[in-house]
């Protein structure tokens, strides 16, 4: 009867976790399609496997992540990221600033795509719209936080759900895809394969944004055994995801290549061209809706993260603390938003993907697969340190 419940647990959270990863990568920003234009379209037939491959590097390095630090009972990013870089452990800051700089980005694509939308659907002024988002955002971010965040969760499976309706309606609408790749591949052959590694993992990198709330939810994975599953369902999952999009929005690219501003939302471009006036409108609300839901989400974890610092002390009132970090922040992310979708996700999300290259990925693939096959070749214990702890505890209880 134990052992039946362990496996049903065990179960649960294999497939929990490599959910919860699909839902983050997933979000509003991929759902837009500028990210997948932006580092795989280009490509051409090569944009596809590079989208796998990208998939595939981010699904191993939590991996390895999840181990080390269950393994080494860790209770936070922190910890995690200051063993790895053991015995340089102040390096654990370099994560830090790729890290607030990374939300500040998202915040700002969250503004950017949201902007554009309205300005594509109701003929807003860009900027215009970016101020009025920003300004719903702040006050959602304090007056309805907690209900927005609620509310996240549906709007992700609304979002994602209606993006794959999409993908599978549209690919076979546009060009065909088979000609497609089969002209790219005799014209231009493996040249771009180079770039679809490189690319790969820039996009990983940048996907780094999500290790703290992976790895705080990763304790649900007890054994070495139950992470690879995990982590390999999830590879299933997201590659599947990234792999339509990349071959829908393949498909459209000669059309919305060729109408202004096309490539900045280039789903909703394309939707539109599909014929189905209720299936764009509907797209188009729903990823309004996830991406501002999303920016309040993401700057309620900001604040809380910041609100108790010692600058901030001086400031009775919890209240006016977190009215002035989510002004501040929005204010920054609302500026960079002026830049526009396509620059921010190029260039921004592009230099934090090469920093996390070179200090998350590299390190987290090399060091953690040497200190997680040194456990094995020793022979110590599968199941990670914090269980043994814990049943130890219940135990003498």
């Amino acid at each position: 009867m134990l052992r039946n419940l362990k496996k049903k647990r065990a179960k649960s959270s294999v497939v929990s976790i490599a959910l919860m990863l699909f839902a983050s990568h997933a979000g509003g920003g991929f759902a837009s399609g500028n990210q997948v234009n932006t580092w795989f379209v280009g490509l051409g037939s090569m944009g596809i496997l590079s989208s796998i491959i990208a998939v595939l590097i981010l699904c191993f390095m939590l991996r390895q992540a999840f181990i080390m630090y269950n393994r080494e009972g860790h209770e936070s990013y922190k910890d995690f990221f200051k063993s790895l870089y053991s015995p340089f452990d102040k390096l654990y800051l370099v994560f830090e600033l790729f890290f607030n700089i990374m939300v500040v980005m998202v915040i700002a694509t969250t503004i950017s795509g949201a902007s554009n939308a309205l300005l594509d659907f109701v003929g807003i002024n860009y900027r215009l719209a970016s101020i009025l988002v920003s300004l719903l955002i702040l006050i959602l971010s304090i007056f309805g936080a907690d209900l927005v965040r609620r509310l996240s969760a549906v709007m992700g499976i609304i979002i994602l759900i209606s993006s794959l309706s999409i993908y599978l309606i549209g690919i076979p609408m546009g060009d065909n895809i088979f000609e497609l790749i089969s002209y790219d591949l005799a014209v231009h052959g493996y040249k771009n394969l180079g770039p679809a590694v490189v690319n790969g993992f820039v996009y990983a990198g940048f996907q780094c944004v999500q290790i703290p709330a992976m790895l705080a939810v990763s304790s649900s994975l007890k054994t070495k055994d139950e992470a690879s599953r995990s982590m390999a369902l999830s590879f299933a999952i997201n590659a599947l995801a990234l792999g339509l999009s990349v071959v829908m929005l393949l498909s459209w690219r000669s059309y919305y290549m060729s109408v202004d501003f096309g490539t900045t939302l280039p789903t909703l471009t394309a939707t539109k061209a599909m014929g189905y006036k209720w299936m764009s409108i509907f797209y188009a609300l729903s990823l309004i809706l996830c991406l501002i839901s999303s920016g309040v989400s993401i700057i309620f974890g900001f604040v809380s993260r910041f609100e108790n610092t010692e600058i901030l002390c001086d400031i009775g009132s919890v209240k006016v603390r977190r009215f002035l970090i989510a002004a501040f922040i929005i204010a920054v992310s609302t500026l960079i938003s002026f830049f526009g979708l396509t620059n921010i996700i190029k260039y921004g999300y592009g230099y934090c993907g090469y920093i996390a290259i070179i200090f998350i990925i590299i390190p987290i693939i090399v060091i953690g697969e040497y200190r997680n096959r040194k456990v094995d070749t020793n022979n110590y214990a599968v199941e990670f340190a914090y269980v043994e702890k814990k049943e130890s505890e219940e135990n003498e209880i």
